[in-house]
């Protein structure tokens, strides 16, 4: 049987961290070598890596109607002219977890910004890294009962020149845009896997 995490943070040694840049987001060069799985300990190993910090994202679902919201945005990272594919995303309400708050308020918090809506019932779904060969962020994602009739319309923050637009889908029609590709951002893809495996349970929480 595979022992699973036989090594812990003590088995890694940070040799150097120098930044790079300090922006919207930080970038760090760090130098560290680890232990390895044949025992010993590996060469000195150089990453950039992209400092995000950690976010929250809310599967907005409403049992009632088996509804799920979801918004849509602008995401420069997806804008490629060679492509055929619009980075105008379908998303999770999200948004980062500053300084001084938890996960659970800026789920609450975004959750009335971007999509107006108040979430009831709030829990934790799962957590998981994005893309941790390059960038430390910790996503954390949770459940939460909604009105969906009350979600509409055009949301965002005028000084952050936030334009996200909400939409409503029949969960089955969501999971749908998910296997065509009409969702392809991770942590939607993620959050709607999710759903999809525990909706009867929230169902019978919830109604």
């Amino acid at each position: 049987m595979s022992e699973l995490n036989q090594f812990t943070q003590n088995d890694i040694e940070i040799i150097n961290s120098e930044k790079l840049y300090d922006g919207f987001f930080d970038m760090r060069r760090i130098q560290f070598r680890h232990k390895l799985f044949a025992g010993g300990w590996s060469g000195v190993v150089t990453r950039e890596l992209l400092i995000k910090g950690a976010a929250s994202a809310v599967i907005a679902y409403d049992p009632k109607l088996d509804n799920v919201v979801l918004v849509e945005q602008v995401r420069i990272g997806a804008y490629d002219p060679k492509l055929s594919t619009s980075p105008w995303l379908f998303e999770l309400i999200a948004g980062m977890v500053e300084e001084g708050e938890t996960p659970e308020n800026v789920a609450l918090r975004e959750s009335e910004e971007e999509a107006g809506v108040v979430i009831e019932n709030l829990q934790p779904a799962l957590s998981v890294w994005d893309s941790p060969g390059g960038t430390l962020e910790r996503i954390y994602l949770f459940a939460g009962k909604v009105d969906s009739t009350k979600a509409k319309g055009i949301h965002g923050l005028a000084e952050e020149n936030e334009d996200i637009r909400v939409h409503v889908l029949s969960r089955e029609m969501a999971y749908q845009w998910l296997e065509q590709g009409k969702i392809d951002n991770g942590i939607a893809v993620i959050g709607l896997q999710w759903l999809q495996l525990n909706y009867q349970r929230l169902q019978q929480e919830w109604c």
